[in-house]
């Protein structure tokens, strides 16, 4: 019997969809058609085949999914999945947080970060470029309308370009967005029944 997670962790739980995923057996031409842009080339996620039940919206979900988070140039990858982070923990999306937490930890080959916004979360204390990315993270995620100017200049102050400031709002957003639905959706649990 699975249980639901609660806290943060770096490890991926497994998600438990409440809506029944598509079964690709039976999807219709245009589900497999939206299918064929996820990002993985081993197996569908439920959420993604439970996403197909819309497959125009899934058609044009993940090709800015993808542009977002693994677009060249900007952002580091590190430094959009810390945004991504941020915003997962400020939403209590247990699940992206934890996903995004281990692609941190992979693409920097730490887990110090982690470790540390997981233990204080909003309060976490980092080396300076990434408090700033962290701390715009959560501002950005808690009220849209608290993040200005001043935070901006923060960024700025931290080295982060024009580019790297948009890179980061659009993967805050696109997760503020992405906890919404997995949290609508399913829940993580610690394995299957």
């Amino acid at each position: 019997m699975s249980e639901v997670v609660h806290t943060f962790t770096a490890e991926i739980p497994v998600w438990r969809p409440y809506v029944t995923p598509v079964d690709l057996a039976q999807a219709t031409e245009e589900q497999r058609d939206a299918l064929k842009v996820t990002p993985s080339n081993t197996k569908v996620s439920d959420y993604v085949l439970v996403l197909a039940h819309d497959p125009e919206s899934l058609s044009h979900r993940t090709p800015l999914f993808n542009a977002i988070m693994y677009g060249t140039g900007g952002l580091s990858r590190a430094e959009r999945e810390l945004g991504a982070i941020g915003a997962s923990v400020v939403n209590r999306c247990i699940y992206c947080a934890a996903v995004h937490a281990s692609r941190y930890n992979q693409l920097t080959k730490s887990t110090a970060l982690v470790e540390e916004v997981f233990r204080a979360e909003a309060d976490a204390r980092l080396p300076a470029r990434e408090q700033a990315i962290y701390d715009f993270a959560v501002k950005l995620s808690r009220c849209p309308p608290e993040a200005g100017a001043t935070d901006i200049e923060r960024l700025r102050a931290a080295g982060l370009s024009e580019l790297e400031i948009l890179d980061l709002v659009l993967a805050i957003a696109i997760f503020s967005w992405a906890n919404r639905l997995m949290h609508t959706l399913g829940e993580p649990v610690t394995g299957s029944d």
